[in-house]
């Protein structure tokens, strides 16, 4: 299903921000156990290491700009949060030497390893960083994403299809398998997308989640036990092409700002790590127009699996959007008994809403009701397209039943996958949750 949500992003870049702090964030990436590989006030170029994964320290984080590191923050515990980097703003390259279309296997995974970008290739099952060592199945791309307000990756990236196709040409001596491309139906031959070479294109249609990988992987060839698949975005497929063309870190991108408390919906040019505060005029908090006195939510990413930053936070290595929303502290008067409630918007043709099919919603956070029994309504099997049974497989990880787990499908899922899921849920379950859980104990227990 698609969520209409208010706020989607016009085909234009208002802003090209160069933010004065850069935050490099290991929590972006699962299973990376940080090692510091800088101090306070260390100078650094962009494409500097400044983390290694203490399990395997050939896998590095490097910084997005030159600069010198401001600060490291740590949490409870002394856990490490982030490396803040102040930007100088002279743009200043560690460069790298580049290869030849000849390059053997080795050089380039030595030399992704080094350019410190491994770690946007992810690997299936579990979504974590794959073992350099091990060699993948296949590797799937989603050419497009269907997430609710999801920037147009034929817009953002039109400028990139020969990073992208340089990207696709390194990473095709990496499998055996062969790289999958997956686009969607409706606008398959205007994409520039279409025209990659050495490739192997499926098209899919549809509402979300047809643009996850995770689903398109379960459709073509899906994951058993004992596979290993690879998968990663386009804008870390440009940003593979740039450090094999040009021999430098570039992961600037242009992402989309939208949501319902978005002034101005449209697409600024900046970098993962971006600071909040940067695009704090985009919101309407502070402006004449309000809603309803409702504080905002600061999400980096979509509604459904972004993280709530807050308006001093920073945004996500992979969260390619910004989305604005209200804050659903509010309790109504009897609430879904109501008869009439235009404004709600119900999967369920609850409320007379559903008869303005083409109406959008300024949805926010409000849960509209508490936790519940966790009872069988076949809803989650209505907006997930997987050959899974959903209710079974949470019901195996709450109960750590690890054969069952892997019977019924852990290893094909992560949490984005079961997002409608938990949006659907009747019994306000935190769905997504459960399957991180599951993943973690699979890593502890099959590791």
């Amino acid at each position: 299903m698609n969520i209409p949500l208010k706020g989607k992003a016009s085909n234009q870049i208002t802003k090209n921000i160069s933010s004065n702090i850069v935050a490099v964030k290991p929590s972006d990436f699962r299973n990376f156990s940080p090692k510091l590989l800088v101090k306070e006030g260390d100078a650094v170029l962009a494409g500097s290491p400044v983390l290694a994964d203490k399990k395997n320290l050939s896998i590095r984080l490097c910084s997005p700009v030159s600069g010198t590191v401001k600060e490291i923050v740590r949490g409870e515990k002394r856990k490490l949060l982030a490396v803040l980097i102040e930007n100088d703003h002279k743009n200043e390259h560690l460069q790298f030497t580049t290869l030849s279309k000849n390059a053997k296997k080795e050089e380039i995974i030595e030399r992704l390893l080094e350019g410190g970008l491994w770690p946007t290739i992810k690997q299936r099952p579990y979504g974590i960083i794959p073992n350099p060592g091990v060699e993948p199945k296949s590797i799937f791309i989603s050419g497009f994403d269907s997430s609710p307000l999801a920037p147009d990756l034929d817009f953002t990236l039109k400028r990139e299809t020969e990073a992208i196709q340089a990207g696709i040409d390194v990473l095709n001596l990496l499998t055996k398998g062969g790289i999958h491309f997956s686009l969607n139906i409706d606008n398959f031959a205007g994409s520039p997308f279409h025209r990659i070479e050495r490739v192997i294109f499926h098209t899919f249609e549809g509402p979300h989640p047809a643009g996850n990988v995770g689903i398109q992987i379960n459709h073509v060839d899906p994951i058993n036990k004992g596979d290993i698949v690879w998968t990663t975005d386009l804008y870390s497929l440009a940003a593979i092409g740039k450090l094999f063309t040009r021999g430098i870190y570039d992961v600037k991108r242009i992402i989309a700002i939208t949501g319902p408390r978005c002034i101005n919906p449209s697409y600024v040019e900046c970098l993962p790590g971006m600071c909040m505060s940067d695009i704090k005029e985009y919101s309407d908090e502070n402006s004449e127009v309000k809603n309803n006195n409702l504080p905002v939510r600061w999400i980096s990413g979509n509604v459904l699996t972004g993280v709530n930053v807050g308006a001093n936070g920073y945004t996500g290595f992979f969260h390619n959007q910004v989305t604005l929303i209200s804050e659903g502290n509010y309790y109504e008067m009897l609430g879904w008994i109501k008869p009439f409630r235009s404004k709600k918007f119900s999967i369920s043709r609850t409320y007379f809403s559903w008869l303005n099919c083409k109406k959008q919603y300024e949805l926010d956070t409000n849960t509209n009701g508490d936790e519940r029994a966790f009872v069988m309504t076949g809803v989650y099997e209505k907006v997930l397209p997987m050959d899974i049974y959903p209710t079974y497989l949470l019901k195996a990880i709450l109960a750590e039943d690890i054969d069952n787990m892997e019977a019924l499908g852990i290893y094909e899922v992560i949490e984005e996958d079961f997002a409608l899921c938990e949006f659907v849920c009747p019994s306000k379950i935190k769905i997504q949750e459960i399957i991180s859980k599951g993943i973690d104990l699979m890593l502890k227990e099959m590791a």
